[in-house]
């Protein structure tokens, strides 16, 4: 049986071979990120890099900075940590700059993942640590699972890393949500589950984000409709009807440009065969409900809106919904 050395070695040798093989580059799953590591970074396969942690003061600091994302991440943590940390995992969340800011993990497990440097307080971006589950994930901006082989260090290698991104609330990446396992027999099939649950808690965390950065605001879900794409799609409306926040799903798919925010009538979103279905609904429905609520009062479902009487007539007539 080859020593760990050697098998180190053997996985530094291959990440070198991919990295100056241009045919190579063109068929391995992780080799653009293998060459960001070793060309961009500099860094080298085959050393360990010491275990390095941000000091009690430091790591306040940057969780402080974090805040919000800490806060709202936290119980959709402790949701996934019922699950994933009975089948030996850690949960994991980073700062958009790869920094571990928080983890669940049993008791038991914890010596081991600290020892391979997962642990609140280390930096696992693309230039500390190359090829990862965060790294990776905040330098691509999608969701990846990073199988032991695939990592770029080699004493990384007997890690399997599922890792996707969260969005803040104007669209900008905010950090990462990942699950990692140091077990050996972990399957593909039961990896693909738990990456799409990484990724249903990442969406989670994103809408959960979004509604807190715009408390008060009405939040519109416009991700209604055949055509709507996959991710949170929701919009914060003030009081005159004007777009004040969108996510980035909600962005790219209405085209809503950054210097909008602010002074986009929602009512010009209903525009144009692809959308107006989707977000007619939305508001038809989140009208209806505000009816509901007011055993059919219009000036009370105005004022749990936030808008005025008139403008929920006008609305109301526009959407053919009777009141």
């Amino acid at each position: 049986m080859p020593s760990m050395n050697t098998v180190q070695r053997n996985h530094a040798d291959i990440v070198q071979s991919v990295v100056t093989s241009p045919a190579a580059l063109g068929r391995a799953g992780f080799a653009a990120s293998w060459r960001r590591s070793l060309i961009h970074h500099k860094l080298d396969p085959a050393t360990q890099r010491p275990i390095e942690r941000l000091s009690t003061p430091e790591m306040r600091a940057r969780r402080e900075a974090a805040g919000l994302l800490v806060r709202v991440a936290s119980p959709v943590l402790d949701r996934l940590a019922r699950a994933a940390c009975d089948a030996g995992c850690t949960v994991l969340l980073s700062d958009a700059q790869g920094l571990i800011l928080d983890e669940r993990v049993r008791d038991g497990d914890k010596r081991e993942f600290h020892a391979s440097n997962l642990a609140p307080g280390t930096d696992w971006s693309e230039g500390a640590e190359g090829t990862n589950g965060i790294g990776t994930c905040l330098a691509e901006g999608r969701a990846v699972t990073v199988w032991r082989d695939q990592h770029f260090r080699s004493t990384n290698t007997g890690l399997t890393c599922m890792g996707s991104p969260v969005f803040g609330a104007t669209g900008e990446l905010a950090g990462v949500i990942d699950i990692s396992s140091v077990r050996d027999d972990m399957a593909e099939g039961y990896a693909r589950i738990v990456a799409l649950t990484v990724q249903d808690a990442a969406l989670r965390i994103e809408a959960d984000l979004f509604r807190a950065s715009f408390e008060g605001a009405r939040i519109l879900s416009a991700g209604a409709g055949e055509n709507a794409p996959q991710g949170v799609m929701l919009l914060a409306l003030d009081r005159d009807d004007l777009v004040i926040g969108a996510t980035r799903a909600a962005r790219r798919h209405l085209g809503i440009e950054d210097s909008a925010i602010g002074r986009l009538p929602a009512d010009d979103l209903f525009s144009g065969q692809t959308t107006r279905g989707g977000l007619e609904e939305a508001q038809r429905a989140e009208m209806a409900r505000a009816l509901a609520r007011s055993g059919g009062n219009v000036s009370a479902a105005a004022r749990d809106l936030g808008i005025g009487r008139a403008t929920f007539y006008r609305k109301a007539k526009a959407l053919g919904l009777q009141v």
